[in-house]
């Protein structure tokens, strides 16, 4: 008996990494592996702005070149149907052919669940008793949250940390200058706690706001429909959870590096002449968290990027543009 001979066709990055682990596992889970012949192939298929159908057809194109039994598309992209429900799996059993959109996973346990839900789909794709059209929606009250959440993980935001090094690096050399002098450990003294919170948020969210403006990274719909401006909200929504999650990594790291200095360099007593106050260990902390911030601005915001590709992969409008290229190149 011939194997089943299934296609996995996966956008690039995670969803190959996670298309070639099941490729190398070779048969859904209590298969025989003897019975399965699985190949992967890492391309963009679809754009945000297609409808599932077109999708589809282009998967079941793809099925016809490669001679393949069945064929299903890993995207990164969320998939939302013509009721306005984004839908974690969209089948056509009667073409064999299927999309599974990782985000709609919700992003925690990837890998695990993403083989999981491979599993059931090419088992079930298989099974021919199995000919009617199946849809896997996400609930209506959480499906939005959930998906939001599968998007900025995929975006990996702890990767912006390398494409912000030339900046941690002014903002470190900002904050060991700004730890030694008198004048800050007063400043840092006499702010309210109040105060020091304002100025964090505040640093934060103009590193944020200059990564969008300068890696152009702000998502405008390509028409006045109801579905292009959902799509943008979303894209953009996850672009600024991405880049305030990796900030706030990149703040934290600041903040722990400038204690260690401070922790180093400073002696309490001597502040405490110099500055003409009372000053402990305790206002040692305040200082590098004040510090943190005032370097966040003067540091970060002066220096440019180390790598813009890291930047550009946590907004998925850029990657969407790279999604159009590859597919216009391989229609000519």
């Amino acid at each position: 008996m011939d194997p089943v001979r299934v296609g996995l066709v996966a956008d690039p990055a995670k969803p190959t990494d996670i298309a070639r682990q099941m490729g190398d596992r070779g048969a859904p889970d209590g298969e025989d592996p003897q019975a399965w012949d699985i190949e992967v192939v890492s391309e963009p298929f679809t754009l945000a702005c297609e409808d599932v159908g077109t999708a589809l057809s282009r998967l079941t194109d793809r099925a016809e070149e490669h001679r393949w039994d069945l064929v299903i598309g890993l995207t990164e992209l969320p998939l939302r149907h013509d009721d306005g429900r984004y839908v974690l799996i969209e089948s056509d059993p009667r073409r064999q052919t299927a999309m599974l959109s990782l985000p709609a996973l919700g992003g925690l346990r990837m890998h695990a669940r993403s083989r999981h839900a491979l599993s059931e789909l090419v088992r079930g794709m298989a099974d021919p008793d199995s000919r009617s059209r199946r849809r896997v929606p996400l609930p209506r009250r959480s499906g939005r949250s959930r998906l939001l959440l599968g998007m900025v993980l995929a975006n990996r935001p702890w990767l912006l940390v390398p494409g912000l090094k030339s900046a941690l690096v002014a903002a470190l050399t900002t904050g060991g200058i700004a730890t030694i002098n008198s004048t800050v450990w007063q400043l840092a003294g006499s702010l309210p706690l109040w105060r020091l919170i304002v100025a964090m948020i505040a640093s934060m969210a103009l590193v944020v706001g200059w990564l969008v403006i300068d890696g152009k990274l702000w998502d405008r719909p390509e028409d006045e429909s109801p579905d292009a401006r959902e799509r943008s909200r979303l894209y953009n929504t996850s672009t600024l959870l991405t880049l305030s999650v990796g900030v706030i990594i990149c703040y934290l790291a600041l903040y722990v590096l400038n204690l260690a200095w401070a922790l180093f360099v400073l002696d309490p007593a001597v502040m405490s002449r110099n500055a003409r106050t009372s000053l402990g260990y305790g206002d040692i902390f305040l200082l590098a968290w004040f510090v943190a911030s005032v370097a966040t601005v003067g540091g970060a915001l002066g220096s440019g990027l180390e790598s813009e590709e890291a930047i550009r992969a946590a907004a998925y409008s850029k990657r969407e543009e790279e999604r159009r290229t590859r597919l216009a190149q391989d229609r000519t």
